[in-house]
């Protein structure tokens, strides 16, 4: 178990360990350190839309990066499937997404043409169930917890040291290296990349000496519910306003979800869940036979700027890949090769491991 490589990945959720892959695989000893199970957070918990129809409704300029990260995951699911011979539930199936009420459609037709002036298709459709609704041919889903855990396997056979139940208190970098201090003890290696998610933000971090404050983070905790339906009962992602349904591909159909600004509380409330169920139900009726929904819920990590972190952190050799909020694992392909294409370029200008292999 090494306690110095050339990089240190902290948080080994879906962005940790998709970072961590490519800077592997480009030849860098890597130490994927978490405070709990790997994987165990929010990639744990999300749906796993991948769904620019739904979630890029005004444009930003995070807009073209999320665009981009959707366009990517087809080929980086396959490269990851080819590398660990894992098998991952990925679905290009489509978004059909109902109007409620006249003001409603009005207001869905008005966000389609925007999104069209934006590469987001969407063509309107009629059914006996959803006379107003718009398909969305372009979004997909993925199960995450299958994702991480072939990025995990990946990594793993690259020689990555994975160090589980170390939770960082503090990195301390200089030129040329850094130290982060874990409660099991110190790693060291030359640069360090935080992808510690809703946590990442409180964590103290010193460049030079010197005392540096990173962009804060917070948890948004939601709530979702998973049903044990037949296959094929869900076959496109369905949505209606905040609430939205998909089904794996063994039948599990998972329906969210809720937005609460409660802090790190893991309690599941009730209410919260009977709510989300009667959504779900009145969105698709079939469910009310199917029996008692399971619910767990999870943190969001957003950021104090209501935006993503993705960069190197002033001219200090610390990365920050967090405060993704709702779409972590859509941005996770595009996050890791931007981090990965900025820490090799830092090398290829004449940075110096401290294992000599750079």
């Amino acid at each position: 178990m090494r306690e110095s490589a050339d990089a240190i990945v902290i948080g080994a959720g879906i962005i940790g360990a998709s970072i961590a892959w490519r800077l592997a695989q480009n030849g860098l000893q890597v130490i994927l350190v978490d405070a709990g199970r790997a994987g165990g957070e929010a990639s744990w918990a999300g749906a796993g839309m991948l769904a620019p129809g739904g979630e890029i409704t005004q444009w930003t300029q995070w807009s073209d990066f999320a665009l981009h990260s959707h366009s990517l995951y087809p080929g980086f699911i396959d490269e990851l499937t080819e590398e660990t011979d894992y098998s991952i539930d990925f679905q290009r199936n489509g978004a059909l997404e109902v109007a409620s009420t006249e003001a409603d459609w009005l207001a869905l037709r008005e966000r389609a043409e925007r999104q069209k002036g934006w590469g987001i298709p969407s063509e309107l459709v009629e059914s006996k169930d959803y006379p107003a609704a718009l398909f969305y041919p372009q979004d997909s889903i993925v199960d995450p917890r299958q994702v991480t855990s072939a990025l995990l396997a990946a990594c793993r056979s690259r020689g990555t040291c994975l160090r589980e139940n170390h939770a960082v208190s503090a990195i301390h970098a200089k030129p040329g290296s850094v130290t982060v201090d874990t409660e099991a003890g110190t790693l060291s290696g030359g640069i360090a990349v935080l992808a510690a998610g809703a946590w990442s933000g409180g964590i103290q971090f010193d460049f030079a000496g010197r005392a540096e404050k990173l962009p804060g983070s917070f948890p948004v905790r939601g709530h979702l519910i998973g049903y044990r339906a037949a296959p094929g009962v869900c076959p496109t992602i369905l949505r209606n306003g905040e609430t939205y349904l998909l089904q794996r591909a063994n039948g599990f159909l998972i329906a969210g979800t809720s937005t609460e600004n409660v802090g790190f509380d893991r309690r599941i409330d009730p209410a919260i869940v009977s709510e989300i169920a009667r959504r779900a139900e009145s969105l698709l009726p079939c469910l009310k036979e199917v029996g008692p929904p399971e619910a767990w819920l999870g943190f969001r990590p957003r950021a104090d700027a209501h935006q993503p972190q993705i960069a190197r952190f002033a001219d200090s050799n610390l990365w920050l890949a967090y405060g993704h909020y709702r779409n972590g694992i859509l941005l996770a392909p595009a996050t890791a090769e931007r981090v990965a294409e900025q820490i090799m370029s830092s090398l290829e200008k004449g940075w110096t491991s401290p294992s000599g292999s750079r």
